[in-house]
């Protein structure tokens, strides 16, 4: 039996999604800009997707512009960015990459620390704003510890001197979205949607993300996906629906696999267990390289992720972690996992017992019998 515990690279389809899905693409194949009777049809799927995602994210439906995922949505509002970009130390790529791209072409780029529990240090927020940002961008839930935001205390602290953008790409379906922020990205495939959808929310005007076209308002050119954006509504629809159990469910998995594994030897969360996503555990195993314990685990058919990352062939320590103030040896030890739909409590048993066999057989030199 195969276990998988990486829901926030990515999530299993709902049979709801699959099916939302496959009526469009057998019944509603017009093009949404077209006049006639097919594309009529489209374009009243195309909007009732819109509202249903503008109903989780708690905007109005004229905001909501679909775009190809998080990736697209976070590297178009950067794009704006002329002056100062206030930004954190534990981004994702698509926010850390285009900053630095910002940064070579003469942008003033300010990167806030946070503590050692992954939160924003909101002093430094408040300095970094002292003469004021063209954006401040954070992430509100991060991808690899799992580490929520304090938005409510981040709003006051920045007091209208700058716009703020969340990536909530992993906060989506997973807490409340609600708050004051100006521009909001997300991906369908983080909420058992499918892959290559994703949106930008934005409350005030926001860069145009492609030229070329009349769709999404002028905001977006290029015939709409949408097969992809009604499987999006339809991922929104069922996480607004299972708010609080899926939230309830997730959190009791987790911690019961937390108290199944807090005795390895050193173990340690990484962010405080209030403070995290509900599914998601970053461990910390010292002693231990966490790439070689995924890829292992992998081979006794458990899927997690490590605190790393590899590029080209080289393990680089996690910067999310090293952001907490991890050393480089800690944060290669590290493990992230992440519950999500299909997982249930005999899968969580089982995997520990598969994660505590599999140590004892590394630590005896052993790891393969």
């Amino acid at each position: 039996m195969r276990i998988y515990l990486d829901h926030n690279a990515t999530t299993p389809l709902r049979p709801e999604v699959v099916e939302a899905m496959s009526r469009v693409l057998r019944e509603t194949w017009g093009n949404p800009s077209s006049i006639h009777a097919e594309g009529a049809a489209a374009r009243g799927a195309l909007d009732g997707a819109r509202s249903e995602v503008a109903e989780l994210v708690g905007a109005a439906p004229e905001e909501v512009v679909f775009t190809a995922g998080a990736t697209e949505a976070n590297n178009t509002v950067l794009s704006g960015v002329r002056r100062h970009l206030v930004t954190t130390r534990v981004e994702h790529p698509s926010v850390r990459e285009p900053a630095a791209e910002l940064e070579e072409a003469g942008v003033r780029v300010t990167r806030v620390p946070v503590d050692g529990d992954g939160r924003l240090d909101l002093v430094a927020l408040d300095a970094a704003l002292e003469d004021g940002a063209d954006l401040v961008s954070l992430i509100w839930a991060n991808n690899e510890t799992g580490v929520v935001q304090p938005l409510p205390e981040i709003v006051t602290c920045i007091a209208a001197r700058a716009p703020l953008h969340v990536d909530a790409t992993q906060a989506l379906g997973k807490i409340p979205v609600e708050g004051d922020w100006d521009f909001l990205s997300a991906s369908a495939h983080k909420l058992n949607g499918p892959k290559g959808t994703g949106c930008l929310v934005a409350r005030r005007d926001a860069p145009v993300l492609l030229r070329g076209g009349g769709q999404e308002a002028g905001r977006r050119g290029g015939t709409e996906n949408l097969a992809g954006i009604v499987g999006f509504a339809a991922a929104c629809a069922l996480a607004r629906k299972e708010a609080v159990e899926r939230r309830t469910r997730c959190a009791a998995l987790r911690d019961r696999l937390w108290e199944r594994l807090e005795k390895l030897p050193g173990a340690r969360r990484n962010g405080r267990p209030e403070e995290v996503l509900p599914n998601t555990l970053s461990l910390e195993l010292p002693g231990v390289e966490g790439d070689a314990l995924v890829q292992a685990l992998d081979l006794e058919g458990v899927a997690v992720s490590a605190g790393a990352a590899c590029h080209a062939g080289a393990v680089s320590a996690s910067h999310v972690l090293l952001a907490m103030g991890r050393t480089p040896e800690q944060a290669l030890g590290s493990l992230r996992i992440s519950v999500g739909h299909g997982n249930d409590e005999a899968q969580i048993d089982e995997a520990a017992e598969r994660i505590h066999a599999l140590l004892q057989r590394m630590a005896s030199g052993k790891p393969g019998e």
